[in-house]
């Protein structure tokens, strides 16, 4: 015990003379690294260092971020891993010069509301093992972001406005709880390295297009899922059905005549924007009939696990008479 307060009585010092030594710089003052404090707390003497440009308070007992964070506007490397934090705090959204952030190794199950408005220039990010569930909507405003890891968290689904971060080249999902991936993972178009290890991801939507170099996927149970089948029967279709089908592919055909009148029913406009193309006719549709599984090839550029040889991919068909001309490489399972 007495060594103990001895070694904190040191630290403790020995953090108080960098501070004084940074503060004495002012401006001029760009780095701070003060790992494995013990510090229990932010200095709020950050306040008085508007130049700085990197913070790294990494393996310290920090639980939140002190208010003087949001004066640091060019601060670009902030690293606060493995302290004690319970949220993204809304101190984030101040640092609009900041590209590098690591969060790794926390307590954070949240994002703080309005986190992510002011990141505009963040480039990476680092959730590694925390609490999270889920991610907020509004991690769509990271508009520079181009490496994403969460890995080891308890995200049960992604939002599917991550997938509109089209700068995005890496994404690492490993050791979650995933069930699925948003369809719109497809317009990820810079996407280089997607890490899904040891999730519980029963099919994947259609992404073989990304020109991915990195995939991996092993550890989640996805030759082991049954197709899901719709209620819908064959030809049996409502009013709606008909009219949205008869629409999205008049619209699909540029048809002058739908496509300005189209315009004036944003109703109408938010329920087609819903429809999904049948993977045999290639046909518009709004109900899935069936959701069945077709085992692709990875692209032979892949970087891929050994053991991977096909990649099950969901796709869906929108009539029995579809599903009956299948190719022998799709399965589902149809009731008549």
């Amino acid at each position: 015990m007495v060594t103990f307060f001895v070694f904190y009585f040191f630290s403790k010092i020995m953090t108080e003379r960098l501070l004084i030594k940074a503060l004495s710089g002012g401006k001029n003052t760009k780095i701070i690294t003060l790992n494995g404090k013990k510090m229990t707390k932010m200095p709020s003497a950050l306040g008085k260092l508007p130049g700085l440009k990197t913070l790294v308070l990494q393996n310290n007992l920090i639980p939140k971020v002190c208010p003087e964070l949001r004066t640091l506007t060019q601060l670009t490397t902030l690293n606060l891993g493995n302290n004690l934090l319970e949220e993204v705090p809304e101190e984030m959204k101040y640092l609009t010069s900041l590209k590098t952030l690591h969060l790794s190794g926390n307590r954070i199950c949240r994002f703080a509301p309005g986190a992510c408005d002011g990141l505009q220039n963040l480039i990476l990010l680092n959730l590694n093992n925390n609490h999270l569930i889920q991610l907020p909507q509004e991690v769509s405003r990271l508009k520079s972001l181009t490496y994403m890891s969460i890995n080891y968290n308890q995200l049960v689904s992604i939002p599917r406005e991550l997938c509109f971060l089209k700068n995005l080249v890496e994404l690492q999902l490993n050791y979650n709880q995933l069930i699925c991936i948003p369809e719109e993972i497809k317009f990820l178009k810079k996407l280089q390295k997607f890490l899904l290890a040891r999730n519980n991801i029963g099919v994947l939507p259609e992404f073989q297009d990304l020109k991915l170099r990195e995939f991996y996927c092993e550890g989640n149970p996805l030759f082991l899922k049954q197709p899901v089948i719709s209620t819908q029967r064959e030809n049996v279709w409502s009013l709606q059905e008909i009219t949205s089908r008869f629409v999205m592919n008049q619209l699909a055909e540029n048809n002058p005549f739908l496509m300005d009148g189209i315009e004036r029913y944003p109703q109408v406009r938010s329920m087609i924007s819903q429809g999904k193309t049948c993977a045999i006719c290639g046909q518009h549709f709004i109900t899935v009939w069936l959701e069945c599984v077709r085992f692709v090839s990875p692209p032979k550029d892949w970087k891929i696990s050994k053991n991977l040889q096909l990649v099950p991919l969901r796709v869906l068909i929108c009539s029995y008479k579809c599903f009956t001309q299948r190719d022998p490489n799709l399965f589902g399972i149809a009731q008549v």
